[in-house]
């Protein structure tokens, strides 16, 4: 399944009249990478730029009071993000990409109403935000078709994600390159530590952490804090755990850059602690003779249990004629 096809500049010409191409060359938007060029004089107040700007890549401030008041739907949200790092492991996609799909898929939900606030609308709007953070970052992107792996509940034809994909650009005014955690931790990484020994461990531990975040974020309010206050936080957390940065400060990450907010900071960070604390807890390894026992009984099981698997597959639906309308207001028909 894991077939490959073109890049998004290839591949957009789909999607997109003639007229409407050069949108995506950039213009006014703002760059993104996990690469930061340090010898550029200019880097803090780039940095600084990011920050000004941030506030344009995140839905609304009230956005995570929609879940609270159950007019959204927390559920569908952390099943659709599930699915997507599911599928960004399984196709070893940059985690750049799975936080730009989750990204998508907020600014949309917060932007435009769908016909129903769970099952096959959510799941397809996953399917068309994961597509595009794909064209968008990877250099090989898989088809339409093998991008539904990983459980995915409905079988969606290429023709219906386009269409989807083509909503989405629109909801989100072709604001596709996004300001990110990943657009300062590089830089954050380096003020706690300037000679760059453990940077590298700093990058790989806060990578891990923003992911884990983004599917936590209906419960514990990760929502809240913009990109810059999330990257800031898990630089900290993961110098927390090297014996040599584990006495930097929080509270002294304000002066990384302007306009940080140290109380920002320090919420997001002790959130994130707790995070940590909670993951750690269930990936606790479990006793030899148990998982002796377990491994057994899967393989007693195994038998039985592919026969259903099997069948299970047929009942996937098939959503050949989902073509979504809009009518004058922007609503689905």
């Amino acid at each position: 399944r894991k077939t490959m096809s073109l890049s998004f500049s290839d591949r957009i010409s789909d999607l997109l009249c003639d007229e409407d191409s050069d949108i995506l060359s950039g213009g006014d938007s703002l760059e993104c990478s996990l690469d930061l060029d340090f010898i550029d004089h200019d880097v803090e107040e780039s940095i600084a730029g990011f920050i000004e700007h941030e506030s344009k890549y995140v839905p609304g401030f009230d956005y995570l009071s929609r879940f609270r008041s159950h007019s959204l739907d927390a559920s569908a949200r952390e099943e659709s993000v599930t699915w997507i790092l599911k599928v960004q492991a399984y196709y070893g996609f940059q985690p750049l990409t799975a936080y730009l799909s989750v990204n998508y898929f907020d600014r949309f939900l917060y932007s435009h109403r769908l016909p129903q606030t769970n099952g096959w609308p959510v799941q397809l709007l996953s399917v068309a935000c994961l597509s595009l953070a794909a064209k968008m970052e990877e250099p090989l992107v898989p088809s339409l078709l093998d991008l539904q792996v990983e459980g995915a509940k409905f079988i969606f034809e290429p023709r219906t994600i386009r269409r989807m994909e083509l909503l989405v650009l629109r909801v989100l005014d072709w604001r596709l390159r996004s300001v990110t955690p990943f657009s300062f931790i590089g830089f954050f990484a380096y003020k706690i530590d300037p000679a760059g020994t453990f940077v590298e461990f700093l990058l790989s531990r806060s990578t891990e952490m923003i992911l884990s975040n983004i599917q936590a974020s209906t419960e514990a309010s990760f929502l809240e804090f913009w990109p810059s206050c999330t990257a800031a936080a898990a630089i900290l957390c993961a110098a927390a755990e090297i014996p040599n940065l584990s006495l930097v400060n929080p509270e002294n990450a304000e002066s990384w850059c302007d306009g940080l907010s140290k109380e920002k900071i320090m919420g997001c960070y002790r959130l994130m602690q707790e995070n940590v604390i909670t993951n750690r807890r269930k990936k606790a390894p479990k006793v030899l003779p148990q998982l002796r026992v377990m491994t057994r009984a899967m393989l007693r099981s195994s038998d039985s249990s592919s026969s259903s698997s099997s069948s299970a597959s047929y009942k996937r639906r098939k959503l050949n004629n989902c073509l979504w309308v809009d009518d004058d207001k922007g609503h689905f028909d």
